[in-house]
């Protein structure tokens, strides 16, 4: 009789015969910015997570966005995703943070009538 044919009993558990890389959600999920239109990339991202801020008034925060640049699409994820190969990860710190650059001392005295 086949584990299959007993009901009732406990499924045990075994470990994995096969590993697949970054399936766990351990591999990098920054995309390889050598590799892709960025700015493009980050446009998508943040006109998705905007659009889905605007829309949800009661849902969590978002850990970011899955975008497939080829497809002009994606989606909002609220925890880190497992990517198929044609799609990035985009993480909320990064698309609502306002670029900036470092403002100095020089830049802080200006307009102070001194």
């Amino acid at each position: 009789m086949g584990s299959s044919d007993r009901s009732g009993e406990p499924i045990s558990v075994s470990p994995p015969s096969f590993v697949i890389a970054g399936a766990g959600g351990n591999a990098s999920l920054t995309p390889r910015w050598d590799r892709v239109d960025s700015r493009r990339l980050i446009a998508l991202a943040r006109r998705i997570y905007f659009q889905h801020l605007s829309e949800s008034t009661h849902s969590p925060e978002p850990c970011g966005v899955v975008v497939n640049i080829d497809l002009n699409e994606g989606r909002v994820v609220l925890e880190t995703p497992t990517l198929l190969p044609d799609e990035h990860f985009i993480g909320a710190e990064l698309i609502s943070r306002k670029f900036r650059r470092p403002r100095t001392a020089r830049d802080r005295y200006r307009g102070q009538g001194s």
